[in-house]
């Protein structure tokens, strides 16, 4: 990492350590002196199997559709527009992503994400259901990203999130090809 700090509108955070890449941004555990935070830096590097509008732009109006669903998430709490990144609060846990690959996974987790879904449904909303955007604290299911589109019935969780819920062939194949331990 070539920075030790990030700017978020003139406030400094310190680097700690890379959390994750998306299809839109880097996650960064950054801190300052009252706390932990994740600061999300968006990038441009392509992605052939999705269609970015403006980035930051899509980040601010999920986030706002997410909150008047009711979805339990993270808050934002700051946006740096001009430097694309999103400083948000950081939900200390594993990943679901982890607890699958270790043999951690509880129902109750798959049953809080069945209550979101209630939730984004009549909504006509889908969210990102891959197990990497979900984290666990304290046994609550927390949904980490913001991204979330339209409702369509191929994308939501009975036909496509679920593949990725368990040790599932789909799961293992994912692990396989990207080597993510």
């Amino acid at each position: 990492m070539a920075e030790e700090y990030f700017n978020v509108n003139e406030k400094k955070y310190q680097f700690v350590r890379l959390l994750g890449k998306g299809k839109g941004g880097y996650s960064y555990l950054v801190s300052d002196e009252k706390g932990l935070y994740v600061l999300k830096q968006i990038h441009h590097e392509p992605c052939d199997y999705y269609q970015f509008g403006n980035k930051i732009e899509a980040e601010l109006r999920d986030y706002q559709r997410l909150s008047s669903i009711g979805i339990r998430m993270p808050k934002m709490l700051d946006v740096d527009i001009d430097k694309e990144r999103i400083l948000k609060e950081y939900i200390d846990g594993e990943t679901i992503y982890h607890l699958i690959l270790h043999d951690q996974m509880k129902p109750e987790y798959l049953e809080q994400l069945k209550q979101m879904c209630s939730l984004l449904y009549p909504r006509n909303t889908n969210i990102d259901y891959f197990p990497t955007n979900f984290v666990v604290q304290d046994e609550i299911l927390f949904y980490i990203d913001f991204e979330c589109n339209d409702y369509m019935e191929q994308w939501n969780f009975e036909n496509w999130g679920i593949k990725y819920w368990s040790k599932s062939q789909d799961f293992l194949d994912y692990v396989k090809k990207d080597h993510v331990l």
